[in-house]
């Protein structure tokens, strides 16, 4: 059995994995989906002292409560600074991390530094009054979408584990000061269709850190691949338990 620790990403829940999760429980796997502070179910413990500090205690702490090992990483866009920081404090308990159409930063390095278009929204808040706090990206035409799902009822769905990220958590830099994440093996999967005019993906080196070729899939969907793919993504991630 592995264990699978999937973490959303910014504005997101822990509900968009729910079309995931019980399709690797069905292939016999441990799954765990958390909602990070102040986002979904935790949205009451939003406040401005929450940053990515913050989100990647959540995991380390659930890791270490839940005595969790070989543990399956996954962090989704802003998440891959979570798992990235998480792994740096846990090595020992991290099989594999996938960096699910994410943000994959070098040490000191935060959100701003990863996607520059981070900054505009942050400058957003700041003009709006609300200095702490990032709205959700507001819907595009097709096919960008929301968050790269277009079908009217997923984007109804979608709305509703919606909620304002912490400027604090896209400012905070990563931790990638232990020598020991660079021997986990890296995954990175990437969402080809619809990204909005202003977001860039770093190109992935043809060496991982621990020395061996790259691995990269794709998926030929949007950035929410969780809920537009879920049968797609799973088998993927199956691949690697």
């Amino acid at each position: 059995m592995t264990t699978y620790l999937l973490v959303h990403g910014a504005w997101h829940s822990g509900q968009c994995w729910e079309r995931v999760v019980p399709l690797l429980e069905s292939a016999g796997h441990r799954v765990v989906a958390p909602s990070l502070t102040g986002l979904g179910d935790k949205a009451h413990l939003l406040g401005p002292e929450v940053g990515l500090d913050t989100h990647v205690g959540d995991i380390v702490g659930l890791i270490l409560e839940e005595d969790l090992t070989e543990v399956i990483l996954v962090g989704h866009s802003y998440a891959g600074l979570v798992i990235s920081s998480a792994a740096n404090q846990v090595p020992d308990r991290i099989a594999q991390l996938v960096y699910l159409d994410a943000m994959v930063p070098e040490d000191g390095e935060s959100a701003a530094d990863v996607q520059p278009m981070t900054r505009a929204l942050i400058d957003r808040a700041a003009q709006s009054g609300g200095d702490w706090r990032v709205p959700p990206l507001p819907e595009l035409p097709p096919p960008a979408g929301l968050f790269g799902v277009t079908d009217p009822a997923d984007v109804a769905w979608l709305r509703t584990m919606l909620s304002d990220q912490p400027v604090r958590s896209l400012q905070q830099p990563v931790r990638l000061d232990n020598p020991a994440v660079n021997a986990i093996p890296r995954t990175h999967i990437h969402c080809t269709v619809g990204k909005p005019d202003g977001i860039t993906r770093r190109p992935v080196p043809e060496t991982q850190p621990n020395g061996t070729p790259a691995q990269v899939w794709e998926l030929e969907t949007g950035h929410d691949c969780m809920i537009t793919m879920p049968a797609e993504l799973a088998e993927l991630l199956l691949k690697l338990g």
